[in-house]
This record gives C-alpha cells, sequence and structure tokens, in this order.
C-alpha cells in the first residue's frame, strides 16, 4: 500500500516538474520569502527490530496528527522547512520466545529541518527536499507487562518531495511526502514478568504523506 501511494505521488510530481517548466517564471527579485503550511499528516512506520535474548520484531501503529511548517526562501528557488508536530505510536513485540507483548505507548517529537528546490511555476511548484532531524521520544506508558520503556532521542536524515498548487498570489494547496530514516534503542524492563532487561534495537524509518494547505507572506 505504501509504495503504491508513493509511486502515485511521484508520477503527480514528473507531471507538476514537466508543466511547471512550461511557465513563465517571475523576476527573480518578485518572490515572497515566507510560507507558513497547515497540514494533516499520516505517519506510517516502516518498523523493524533486532530484538536481544527473546527474539521477534516489532509492530508501530500508524498515526494521523495536524502539523504546522514553516518555509524561508532565501532566493526564489532555494528554501528551508521547519515542521513541528507530535505523534503517539502504539508499541507491540511481536512473534518473541514470550509471544505477542504489549509495549504501551509513546510519543514521538521530531523537528525536522529540509533544505529544497522548488521548481519554477505560475501555478504548479514542484520541490525537492533533504534534511536532519532530531526525535525526542517522551512520555512512554510501558503497557501491561513490562516496568518500563525506555527509547533513545535520536538523529536522523529525510528525504522529501511535493507540489504547491497556487489557488492565488497568495493562497495554495500542498500535498507532501518525506521518508525519513530513525532508529533508536529501547530497553525493556520486564523483570516481573520476563525476570530480565530486554535491549532492542529499533528501526522506525517512517513515511510520512501531508495534505493542506499554505499561505505566502
Amino acid at each position: 500500500m505504501r509504495k503504491t501511494i508513493f509511486t502515485a505521488l511521484m508520477l503527480c510530481l514528473t507531471f507538476g516538474f514537466v508543466n511547471a517548466q512550461e511557465s513563465e517564471p517571475k523576476s527573480n527579485q518578485d518572490f515572497s520569502k515566507w510560507q507558513v503550511r497547515l497540514r494533516g499528516l499520516a505517519v506510517i512506520p516502516n518498523e523493524s527490530a533486532s530484538i536481544q535474548a527473546i527474539g521477534g520484531d516489532v509492530q508501530i501503529s500508524t498515526a494521523y496528527v495536524p502539523e504546522l511548517d514553516f518555509t524561508y526562501f532565501f532566493t526564489k528557488n532555494i528554501a528551508a522547512e521547519l515542521i513541528l508536530a507530535t505523534t503517539n505510536h502504539d508499541v507491540k513485540a511481536v512473534s518473541t520466545s514470550a509471544g505477542d507483548i504489549n509495549l504501551g505507548d509513546v510519543w514521538l517529537l521530531p523537528p525536522t529541518l529540509t533544505l529544497q528546490y522548488h521548481f519554477n511555476g505560475e501555478v504548479l511548484r514542484p520541490y525537492v527536499g533533504a534534511g536532519v532531524n532530531y526525535t525526542i521520544f517522551y512520555n512512554a506508558d510501558e503497557g501491561p507487562v513490562a516496568d518500563k520503556v525506555d527509547y533513545d532521542n535520536s538523529l536522523g536524515i529525510d528525504f522529501q518531495l511535493g507540489f504547491d498548487y497556487f489557488l492565488n498570489d497568495k493562497w495554495f494547496i500542498n500535498v507532501d511526502a518525506k521518508y525519513l530514516l530513525l532508529n533508536t534503542t529501547a530497553t525493556v524492563n520486564a523483570t516481573t514478568a520476563l525476570g530480565a532487561t530486554v535491549d532492542a534495537d529499533v528501526d522506525i524509518n517512517p513515511l510520512i504523506l501531508g495534505v493542506g494547505f499554505g499561505m505566502k507572506f
């Protein structure tokens, strides 16, 4: 399903790029330096894990959240974007030697700064980007089995593509996709239930799909 969505977005961007290149660009001095967007996000983990002692894998739920982001244009084509959002995910260890283990849920705060290139276009303006992310894990609820679950904060990188469809000179619709390379080490204190503390190297690697409205100013 994730591959189908991502392929469809790539086709939209390819079409948008061709149309954007055919449009007459404005003067290099005629552009707004700031834009803000309000988007709805689907954060879809592409999870896997290496779990010590008990083996198995990890299952992390998809989250749907609102997101606010700001973009500053250094030139008409080069910009930097900062996103502000937080997500909550249910976590489960699956197919372990102790069976499936409910590990409760955890909140993620992933401020992400992305450098972008925006293609020229009067109405449809595709863009691509890459950047850095620092994810903070907080308010972890250990669930009914573990005594405590700790997650290490993590530095990662992201890749981005999307487009803005302008309704007028100020307002636009945005479609965006990011793929975030995100890894953490989880320490599960399960001495009461399993008689052990278990470490796990967890790849989360979420695909982040967003749709929303924006304004240039």
